[in-house]
C-alpha cells in the first residue's frame, strides 16, 4: 500500500508538470463551459437550465479526456522510453502500476470536475445536485469504465504518439455523440441511437440523472461495471513491460 501511494504521488506530480495535460483537463473544459453559456443560461427544450445540464456533461468530458487520452499516452510513453523496463525489476506489478496510474489520472479528473462545479455555481447559478450520492456513484462508475478502456489502450500500443492518435480517435466521436458536449435533447433520434452505443453515453446519463434527480438506472450502472471488468481484465492480461 505504501508503494502504491508513493508511485501515485510521483505520477500526479508528473501529470501536473505537463502543461498540455493540465490545460486540457482543467482549462479547456472551463473554456467550453463559457462558450456554452455566453448566450445565457436558457432552459433546454423540455429539460433543465443550460448550466445544470452542461456541468454534469462536461464532468463526463473531463473523465473521458483523462482516461482515454492522457492516461494511455502516459503508459505508452513509459514503454517507449523504457521506463517500464526499469520498473520491471522493482516489486511493482502491473496491477500496482495500473492502480497508481488510475488514481493519479482520476485525481486530475476530480480537480477538473471540481473546477467546473465551482465556476458553474458561483458564476452561472448552478443548482445543487438533487442526489449527491447518485452523482458520486455515477462519476466513479464512469471513471472506472472509461479508464479501463484507457488502460487497455496503454497496455497494447507501442508508443505515445500511437496512443494519442487512438485515444483522440475514440474520444472525439464519443463526446459529440454521447451527450458530453451537445445535450442529448438537441440531438436527432438517429444520433442519439448511435451515441447510446458508445461507452461514454452511460457515463453522461448516470451523472446527469443524479444531478437532475432522475431515478438511477441499474442497466446504465451495470453497463459501466461490465466495461470496467472486461476492459480492465484484458488490459492486465495484455500488459507488456
Amino acid at each position: 500500500m505504501k508503494g502504491l501511494t508513493r508511485v501515485t504521488a510521483v505520477e500526479l506530480k508528473l501529470i501536473m508538470r505537463d502543461p498540455m495535460s493540465a490545460f486540457f483537463a482543467l482549462a479547456f473544459p472551463v473554456i467550453m463551459l463559457w462558450v456554452k453559456l455566453r448566450g445565457g443560461n436558457k432552459p433546454l427544450p423540455g429539460g433543465p437550465a443550460t448550466v445544470d445540464a452542461t456541468v454534469p456533461m462536461l464532468c463526463a468530458f473531463v473523465i473521458g479526456l483523462a482516461s482515454l487520452i492522457v492516461l494511455p499516452t502516459t503508459l505508452a510513453q513509459y514503454r517507449e522510453r523504457r521506463v517500464l523496463r526499469r520498473l520491471r525489476v522493482t516489486p511493482a506489478s502491473p496491477v500496482v502500476l495500473f492502480g497508481a496510474q488510475w488514481v493519479a489520472h482520476m485525481l486530475l479528473a476530480v480537480l477538473g470536475s471540481g473546477l467546473l462545479i465551482a465556476i458553474g455555481a458561483f458564476g452561472y447559478g448552478l443548482s445543487a445536485p438533487a442526489d449527491l450520492a447518485q452523482v458520486v456513484a455515477g462519476w466513479l462508475c464512469a471513471a472506472l469504465s472509461l479508464s479501463a478502456i484507457g488502460l487497455l489502450i496503454g497496455a497494447l500500443v507501442p508508443g505515445g504518439r500511437a496512443a494519442t492518435v487512438l485515444g483522440l480517435s475514440l474520444f472525439f466521436p464519443m463526446v459529440f455523440l454521447s451527450g458530453a458536449v451537445i445535450p442529448r435533447e438537441s440531438l436527432s433520434g438517429s444520433m442519439r441511437a448511435i451515441g447510446d452505443l458508445t461507452p461514454m453515453a452511460p457515463a453522461v446519463q448516470a451523472i446527469r440523472d443524479g444531478w437532475e434527480g432522475n431515478p438511477a438506472s441499474a442497466a446504465t450502472l451495470g453497463i459501466m461495471v461490465a466495461i470496467c471488468l472486461v476492459a480492465g481484465g484484458v488490459a492486465v492480461k495484455a500488459f507488456r513491460w
